[in-house]
């Protein structure tokens, strides 16, 4: 029997394979990749009942264009995506997102766009035939890791998925919905210090607006000059999700999923985690304002965003 799999009619600007990510090699210098939005990435399992760290597809902007051969499938998409399902008859479906969908064999989905955000999920039930690359299925592009030799899928190539018995699968939704907030919560970097009162102010008061430079390693942000008073340049230190680097054009960078293990630029801050799923989601142009939380916040913050993405798994018991 032939295994099923997506031909790849268009690939979209950037798709990739995504889970977690591999959170245990940042000592050889290995980023932990995955998922830029963690919430919306395991919703999508959820809804086609899978493991919560099975592989997804992950889709910048323009999606890909999909074509299933030799199967059927259980799938979903999440975020904030306008796409539709051409079936095999011509007839075409305008795709509702937070719900599953059957796909027969040479029926097609088309991931239009996203729409006011970034980034967008696909899952299947069962997942995709993969191999794993240090326990995860994450593509990391920069450094070459992952599925189809760590890099993003093209046109003609092909994603294959696991066998599974769709006679388990039950047709699910979820009424989640996305709350816009343009105020990203940070506690203060280690290098602080480093800024004069001017740029200290600046940075918790002043808007900042998204610009082009943006992509899985980071977002690079245009806004007040965050003056450096003590030195551009430090010795390299290691770096999490959600750093904000300023270099020496006083213009922050904001740290993300295949982000560098090290970096030399001055911290000014970090971004809560609760806070990293919004921040991946920003598109040029956005505008953002920090305002500073302390640990104990950003934990209690943490705790409520569990809380509330607990409640949309719930909705799928």
């Amino acid at each position: 029997m032939n295994k099923a799999y997506f031909e790849i009619l268009r690939a979209g600007v950037n798709t990739t394979i995504q889970d977690k990510g591999r959170n245990h090699l940042y000592h050889i210098g290995i980023a932990v990749s995955g998922a830029i939005d963690q919430r919306n990435y395991i919703l999508s399992n959820k809804l086609v009942g899978n493991n919560l760290n099975e592989a997804a597809i992950e889709f910048a902007y323009q999606g890909p264009l999909l074509k299933l051969k030799n199967g059927k499938i259980n799938l979903s998409i999440t975020g904030d995506v306008l796409f539709k399902i051409i079936r095999k008859n011509s007839n075409i479906e305008n795709g509702i997102c937070y719900k599953s969908y059957i796909l027969e064999d040479e029926d097609q989905i088309d991931l239009i766009s996203t729409k006011n955000t970034a980034y967008g999920y696909l899952s299947i039930s069962g997942g995709f035939e993969l191999e794993k690359t240090w326990n995860s299925y994450s593509i990391n592009t920069k450094a070459n890791v992952g599925p189809n030799n760590g890099k993003k899928y093209s046109l003609k190539d092909k994603i294959f998925i696991k066998d599974y018995d769709l006679q388990k699968v039950k047709e699910t939704k979820m009424n989640y919905r996305e709350i816009p907030d343009n105020i990203i919560r940070v506690i203060k970097g280690t290098n602080f210090d480093y800024f004069s009162t001017e740029a200290q102010n600046n940075f918790f008061n002043k808007e900042f607006s998204v610009t082009k430079l943006a992509d899985r390693m980071g977002i690079r942000l245009s806004g007040p000059m965050l003056e450096n008073i003590v030195n551009t340049n430090i010795k390299s230190e290691g770096l999490v999700r959600g750093t904000i680097q300023v270099p020496a054009d006083g213009n922050p960078i904001i740290m993300l999923s295949d982000h560098g293990t090290i970096g030399g630029y001055p911290k000014i801050g970090v971004v809560v985690s609760a806070d990293l799923d919004r921040v991946g989601q920003l598109t040029p142009g956005s505008i953002l304002n920090f305002k500073e939380v302390s640990l104990e916040e950003a934990q209690n913050i943490f705790k409520a965003y569990t809380e509330d993405t607990n409640k949309y798994l719930n909705e799928c018991n």
